[in-house]
């Protein structure tokens, strides 16, 4: 009998099923709502049996284009502290971002300027500063992108806060 299933999974198991789902988004396989749902789902499975149906339909892995011979292996690096990999989470935090919510960034980024040069021609033109309405685009979608950003850049770097 396959036990299997009702074995409790561990913290491994479930990073390696995001990275798995990761790189199903990056192959155009999974669409960023669903792979922000599965990541969730993953985030929370307490069994294999949890984790099974987040990737069943999905292939085991990209046939590669053509075959390039491997780089020199290097000598294994130690893994760094939990604050030192915060600190370099948080200044290379665009740059960590899976390439979707970098695209999502830079769609919100250029529409506040838009808003923002609209706005200032608008003042200059009246000679009055009017009410500044770019605040009510660049606000709440700024915000529920930064809470999405957060979200899976701690799921991606397993859940450690500085």
């Amino acid at each position: 009998m396959d036990d299997r299933p009702g074995m409790r999974a561990s913290d491994a198991d479930r990073q390696q099923v995001i990275e798995r789902l990761r790189a199903a988004l990056d192959e155009g396989r999974l669409k960023m709502d669903e792979y922000l749902e599965r990541m969730a789902l993953a985030s929370e499975a307490v069994t294999y049996g949890d984790l099974a149906p987040l990737y069943a339909d999905l292939p085991e892995a990209a046939p590669p284009a053509r075959r390039e011979p491997a780089p020199p292996r290097q000598a294994p690096v130690p893994p760094a502290p939990a604050a030192a990999q915060a600190g370099a989470a948080a200044r290379h935090g665009f740059a960590g971002l899976p390439a979707p919510l970098k695209i999502l960034w830079t769609i919100w980024a250029a529409a506040v300027a838009v808003n923002l040069v609209v706005w200032g021609i608008v003042s200059v033109t009246i000679a009055e500063l009017v009410y500044p309405w770019p605040l009510w685009v660049a606000g709440p979608w700024g915000a529920i992108l930064l809470v999405v950003s957060i979200a899976v850049s701690q799921a991606r770097h397993g859940g450690q806060a500085g």
